[in-house]
């Protein structure tokens, strides 16, 4: 893929859209440790919100390698688009664990959903292409485990 202003333009625009994706992930996942009375569910969201940072990261220095600076506005049209985590706060008030788990499930499931119109519709260049997919690979494994959880809860 050659990158012309245009084209570098709408690559870190997507990739910005999946750290704001990925930013409320994060946050969704520290509001729900803080929530939950179960220990090792408290460790696993951590983790979960852990990862979201690393994945944060990788897509900045993706967008550093373009000679783009992040957005800090908010991830353009894609990150407005997803909003999940942040209505599901009010999920968390009440404590109830499996709530929560509901409220994680759905934030996964819009995650997945945006990270799969990227890889479907974006001309992303290859080694970028190589990072969304593992992290939509990820974020798969993760709803997996946390759909069990439901299961057990």
């Amino acid at each position: 893929m050659i990158h012309t202003e245009e084209t570098t333009k709408e690559t870190v625009s997507t990739l910005n859209g999946l750290i704001a994706i990925l930013e409320d992930g994060k946050l969704g996942y520290t509001n729900a440790a803080e929530q939950v009375s179960s220990p090792a569910i408290k460790t696993d969201f951590l983790e979960y919100a852990r990862e979201r940072a690393l994945f944060i990261v990788e897509l900045q220095d993706e967008i550093n390698k373009l000679g783009k600076s992040t957005d800090t506005a908010g991830g353009g049209p894609l990150g407005a688009l997803h909003r999940a985590w942040i209505d599901i706060k009010s999920s968390f008030t009440s404590g109830d664990t499996e709530a929560i788990i509901n409220a994680c499930i759905t934030g996964e499931e819009a995650a997945i959903e945006k990270y799969k119109m990227v890889l479907e519709e974006k001309d992303l260049p290859t080694g970028q292409i190589a990072i969304v997919s593992k992290q939509l690979n990820s974020i798969q494994n993760t709803l997996i485990k946390i759909k069990a959880k439901k299961l057990l809860s």
